[in-house]
């Protein structure tokens, strides 16, 4: 695979999900850096979402429920570069039901190489980051230069 870098704009598009046992926790963080989640597009799965835009005014995109294919929507949107950060703050004592769809969704932002935090303090460490708010570059895979690599080598 090749790779490439784009610029990752100052503006950040930022997935927010919670398992059920840590949407508090979610809620509580994102209270505490609503001022600079202002300044972002948010996106977040259903229920997660709605509870974060109830209890902090914070406009949200929402998606699905995570078990109904909301981790994979957001997947989604990270192979299409329509989001850059990934906030999920799992529960690692509970197994889910949608356990595979999680491991994808983490594999997906890994592959396209964008930050993740898992918990409330990585999410504090992200968003104090320097480049949280400023352009920066990004490695990612080139998929036209795969692409064109394969059409040749089929033909």
């Amino acid at each position: 695979m090749e790779f490439k870098q784009v610029t990752l704009g100052a503006k950040k598009n930022i997935a927010l999900i919670a398992h059920d046992n840590k949407k508090q926790d979610m809620v509580a963080w994102c209270k505490e850096h609503k001022a600079e989640l202002l300044n972002h597009g948010l996106y977040a799965t259903g229920t997660t979402g709605m509870i974060i835009e109830e209890a902090t005014g914070l406009p949200i995109q929402k998606l699905i429920s995570g078990p109904l294919g909301g981790d994979q929507q957001v997947g989604a949107l990270i192979t299409d570069g329509h989001v850059d950060v990934l906030i999920f703050f799992w529960d690692p004592f509970e197994p889910m039901p949608h356990d595979p769809d999680v491991k994808a969704l983490l594999r997906i932002a890994a592959v396209w190489n964008i930050p993740i935090a898992c918990n409330h303090i990585s999410a504090d460490f992200l968003i104090a980051s320097p480049l949280f708010n400023s352009p920066s570059l990004r490695t990612i895979p080139d998929y036209d230069a795969y692409l064109a690599k394969r059409a040749v080598s089929l033909s």
